[in-house]
C-alpha cells in the first residue's frame, strides 16, 4: 500500500505546480537551446585548442 501512498501523493503535489504558459515555455526553451549551443561550441573551440598545443608540444 505504501508505494500506493507515494504516487497519491505525487499526484497531489503535482497540481499545485505552477505551469509555465505558452510564451513564457517558448522563452525558456529557446534559452535553454541557445546556452546548449553556446557549451557545446565553446567546449569544441577548449577541445581543439588543447588538441593542438599538445600536437606541438610532441611533435
Amino acid at each position: 500500500m505504501k508505494p500506493f501512498s507515494f504516487l497519491k501523493n505525487v499526484n497531489r503535489e503535482m497540481k499545485k505546480v505552477s505551469w509555465p504558459r505558452g510564451p513564457e515555455l517558448t522563452r525558456y526553451t529557446i534559452i535553454v537551446i541557445f546556452t546548449v549551443l553556446f557549451l557545446t561550441v565553446f567546449f569544441a573551440v577548449i577541445d581543439l585548442g588543447i588538441t593542438q598545443l599538445l600536437n606541438l608540444l610532441f611533435e
